[in-house]
Formats: C-alpha cells, structure tokens, sequence
C-alpha cells in the first residue's frame, strides 16, 4: 500500500518526500492559478530517477467540459500541455477535475466534451500517461459529483484506455455520497480506482463545501477512511493542512 502526500511549494519534491519517508508524491508542473505552459523542472532528472512515485495534478482553472469556447480550448491545450510535462517526469497519471457547466445547458454535450478530448489526443497518439478524472464536491451542474454523473461521464470516456479514476474522499463527503461501501460502487461503475485522495472534511456530509482537514480532526470518522483505502488497492495521497501531515502519515502507517 502506497501512501504519501501533495508537495504544493516544494522546489525539490524528492528531497521533501525522502524526509516524509512517503511512497508516493503529488506536485504541480505550473502555477495552479494560472494558464501558463509547464517549464522543464529544475530536478526533472532526480523525479524521474527516485524510486519514489509521482503524480501530476492539473491546474485547477481547466474545465474541459464547458460549452464556453474560450474555456474548453484552453482548458484542452492545458491539459495536453500538462499531461507531456507528467510524462516527462515519469509521472503514474495526469488528476484532472471533472469540471462543470453553467445553469441551463444541456449535461450531455459537458460528456461530449470529455469525449472529445479523449478522441482528439487519440489521433496525436494519446497523452502518454493516464489523466485521472476526479470526482468534484460541490455544483449542481457538475460532470463527476454524483455516482450518477460519473457513471454518465464514464459512459462517455470509459472506452479510452487513458481513462482514469481518482477518488477523493473529502469531494465525495461534500458532494453527498456515502463513503461506506462506496469504493464498490465506484469499481461497478468505472472499474477502477487509480488514485484516492485522501482527505477529512471541515465542514458537515453533503455540504458542497471542498474544505479538507487532516485525517483526525475532520467531521469523516477516520476509521472510514482507513477502510476506504485499505479497500481501493490504489495509491492514496494526502492533500490534508500542511502542518498536520506528518502526524497523518503516522496515524495511516500506524493502522
């Protein structure tokens, strides 16, 4: 079982993750805020060689389901931008939220979009690692909050052998979803899990709020937690308060 944590600001990810003593690491290859290109990483070479695993999470403004042109198509290029500078690093996948659409269109075309990403990259020969759709929190017009929404996007995309799943506990808490037995609900539909993220909430179930807190201080009993990762056979990452990973660490290695 994998276990390790997102570096946010981390100039060298390695060094950080051999102090955690982590299986695993989640970094940025660009300002999340932004929609600037990825640059070569300044210890491209360390990431790729460490024997420690990587994955790239996308930056947040992507939403390649949106019927707006002038934020699908970017969100598209960022995406493969994204996706090549994962690939470079030797990264296990791409996570890529779900994204959503504004009040009054029409859900279908959101899945078509997905769709279409998938098939557009197809004909330049696929993204090179897997983009890990993640299920969101919040957003009555989100493309991956309910089980039914992702059984409709994975109606759309699960064809594609580049199509992933990460679960985050914390967006599935907030978004209404039982987290007791939900990582076989979640196989049925997708018939994966390749990434959980691993992560308490601030606020109360089905609150639409993606607000996380460490693993013991959170509103999820964190025995739920426990047995939702031992469950998923899948790497879980930390994205919990900084300050309060290493006790989180301590306390999944230690159970």
């Amino acid at each position: 079982m994998r276990i390790g944590a997102h570096l946010r600001q981390d100039e060298n990810p390695v060094a950080t993750a051999n102090e955690l003593g982590i299986d695993i690491f989640q970094m940025f290859v660009t300002d999340p805020q932004s929609w600037k290109k990825p640059e070569i990483h300044p210890h491209a070479e360390e990431i790729r060689n460490s024997p420690i695993d990587v994955v790239v999470h996308s930056s947040y403004q992507i939403n390649v389901a949106s019927l707006n042109n002038r934020l699908r198509m970017p969100s598209r290029k960022a995406v493969e931008q994204q996706a090549a500078a994962a690939k470079d690093l030797g990264a296990i996948g791409l996570v890529v939220h779900g994204g959503h659409l504004r009040d009054g269109e029409d859900a279908a075309a959101g899945f078509e979009n997905w769709r279409k990403l998938f098939e557009r990259q197809a004909d330049k020969g696929g993204f090179g690692v897997p983009i890990l759709i993640e299920n969101t929190a919040g957003g009555s017009h989100a493309m991956a909050r309910t089980l039914e929404s992702i059984e409709r996007l994975w109606d759309a995309v699960g064809d594609f052998d580049e199509a992933g799943f990460c679960l985050d506990t914390c967006h599935a808490w907030a978004g209404g979803e039982d987290l007791v037995g939900l990582v076989e609900r979640i196989k049925a539909i997708t018939g994966r899990i390749d990434l959980i993220h691993l992560n308490n909430s601030r606020d109360e179930f089905d609150s639409g709020r993606d607000r996380h807190a460490n693993i013991e201080s959170g509103h999820i009993d964190a025995d739920v937690l426990l047995e939702l990762m031992k469950t998923a056979g899948a790497p879980g990452v930390l994205e919990t308060p900084s300050e309060g990973v290493a006790a989180d660490l301590e306390y999944l290695r230690s159970h």
